[in-house]
């Protein structure tokens, strides 16, 4: 039997009934309200896929008792009705069929609201259908926006061709200090579950990987690693993971609209390799904190994020102070997106090479991510820092490798927070988190990518009941397409964090790795090679 996530509804939404639907035919009768209808989420003029789940929503007007909306395109037609509450509900298959029809072109949507004085209609809109689909699967962890205990928390995939949303894994629905823990950083290769893994933190902790349907539990510790594996990337051809390494620490403000701070005292790069469970540095410096890596498609650069706070800390101080200083510079610091060449026959790396100088604009740079065809990153731009998910200044930005220049994804961009991003499969569209909405709770929203390197508007994941979007007290963090569903269940995911102690990896000194314990910045070129 299948488990799905508890809604929370407010009692009165769910057992009210404001009034009956008209029924689903275009009025005969009605005048022009020249004004747009107001409709919740904003669906107005997006660029939507072929394959995508049915756009419902709400329309808003507090003089109508009544709604019809009517879809047009391609030679299709489907109407939808609402009552008071304004929810208009597609039928599916009706849905699919005007996709089919209006693929490569558009739809145009009347919206037709019943007041006291007769039926009028809005102004319409266009819904634009690409020709390109996107990947099928949307995963994402479902958390309270802020620093909670280890409950109710969990990965999620979602067929966002339907509405169908099934758990991968969940810690537990209440507090318990023996079994509580955090999941976190699940990531697959090359947008297939095939390989997949994802974190668990505090009890029954390790770094679960799952291949050839079969999930282990790894360790990965060392005293050269500062922590356990942290944010990863799956090579696109070899059995290796890129892993940062970071002792990270949190902070609050006390008044300030961004709430939280997440920041690095340290940070490494690592390489794991998952058939001989190796794993070795790439990059081990003092003070430089390297962080985020992304494999370019075709395996022979790995990008990453790395920034030099010497100059708001002292090194030589004991690390006790450290976590201070850090603190204290919190918004001066700022990350450079780098680059690392890596030949994977002989799996030796090159070195560091800057790409984007943000520091010298007064930005900071984190989660690099590169198109399928490998000319365009995709990043995250914010004023500083790395963890730019609370960050109001956060927004997204490609830099096109073809011509070197980097520009702000304006049409994609909001007011409030643009974070983390996945690419599907064929480069032509990407989800990213956003809290435009309300300012507090991630959304996932899927922007088209078209092939002269612009965005298009962006909408919101849809939901068979819109309001969930307000009601689901939950932010959506870390989407990340996949082409296929996790085949692997929940319960073999459980017996294996809970049953299992873990491997321990075995560390490896790799000869090609940036190894500067000197607090010499690396990137400068003064860094050496040497054995770790």
């Amino acid at each position: 039997m299948k488990r799905y996530t508890l809604y929370i509804y407010i009692l009165a939404a769910t057992i009210l009934m404001t009034g009956c639907k008209p029924d689903a035919k275009v009025p005969e009768q009605f005048a022009e309200a020249g004004i747009q209808a107001n409709i919740y989420p904003d669906y107005t003029d997006v660029t939507i896929p072929p394959n995508i789940a049915p756009l419902n929503f709400i329309v808003r007007d507090s003089l109508s008792t009544a709604y019809v909306a009517q879809l047009q395109g391609g030679g299709e037609e489907l109407i939808a009705a609402a009552g008071k509450d304004g929810k208009v509900q597609m039928d599916s298959l009706a849905w699919r069929r005007l996709l089919i029809a209006s693929k490569g072109s558009n739809m145009i949507v009347n919206i037709y609201a019943e007041r006291n004085d007769g039926w009028v209609r809005f102004l319409p809109f266009t819904l634009n259908v690409a020709e390109e689909p996107i990947d099928a699967f949307l995963s994402y962890r479902l958390i309270e926006p802020g620093y909670e205990l280890y409950r109710q928390l969990g990965i999620y995939q979602r067929n966002i061709t339907t509405f169908d949303e099934v758990p991968v894994y969940e810690n537990n629905r209440e507090y318990s200090n023996k079994d509580n823990h955090c999941i976190n950083c699940h990531n697959y290769r090359m947008g297939s579950t095939e390989s997949m893994l994802f974190h668990v933190r505090s009890n029954h902790g390790g770094t679960i990987i799952v291949q050839d349907g079969k999930a282990q539990k790894i360790q990965f510790k060392d005293s050269t690693i500062i922590t356990s594996a942290v944010y990863p990337s799956w090579h696109p051809t070899e059995n290796l993971v890129a892993f940062s390494t970071n002792k990270t620490g949190q902070a609050f403000h006390v008044y300030h609209p961004e709430k939280i701070e997440v920041l690095d005292e340290a940070s490494d790069l690592l390489l794991y390799d998952v058939e001989k469970n190796e794993v070795s540095h790439i990059i081990r410096t003092k003070v430089d904190l390297e962080t985020f890596p992304c494999w370019a498609p075709d395996g022979c650069t790995l990008y990453y994020c790395s920034t030099n706070p010497s100059r708001f800390i002292d090194p030589t101080l004991p690390d006790s102070m450290l976590s201070r200083q850090i603190l204290a510079s919190y918004d001066s610091i700022r990350y450079n997106l780098m680059s690392i060449s890596f030949e994977p026959k002989t799996r030796s790396f090159g070195e560091p090479k800057m790409v984007i100088n943000a520091e010298a604009e007064g930005k900071s740079i984190s989660v690099p991510r590169v198109s399928p065809d490998g000319r365009y990153i995709l990043y995250t731009k914010g004023d500083y820092g790395q963890f730019h998910i609370w960050h109001k200044s956060s927004d997204l930005w490609v830099k096109d490798l073809q011509t070197d220049s980097c520009y702000a994804l304006t049409e994609a961009n909001s007011p409030d927070v643009d974070s983390f991003h996945s690419w599907s499969s064929n480069g032509r569209w990407f989800v990213f988190s956003s809290r435009r909405m309300d300012g507090n709770y991630t959304h996932s929203f899927i922007a088209y990518f078209d092939r002269q390197g612009h965005a298009h508007k962006p909408f919101v994941l849809p939901q068979e009941d819109p309001e969930i979007n307000i009601l689901r007290l939950k932010s959506y963090n870390v989407p990340e397409l996949s082409r296929d569903a996790v085949h692997i269940s929940a319960k073999e995911l459980h017996h294996c964090i809970y049953e299992t102690e873990g491997e321990l990896a075995t560390y490896k000194t790799n000869p090609t790795a940036i190894i500067n314990l000197q607090g010499i910045d690396s990137t400068t070129g003064a860094s050496k090679k040497s054995p770790n």
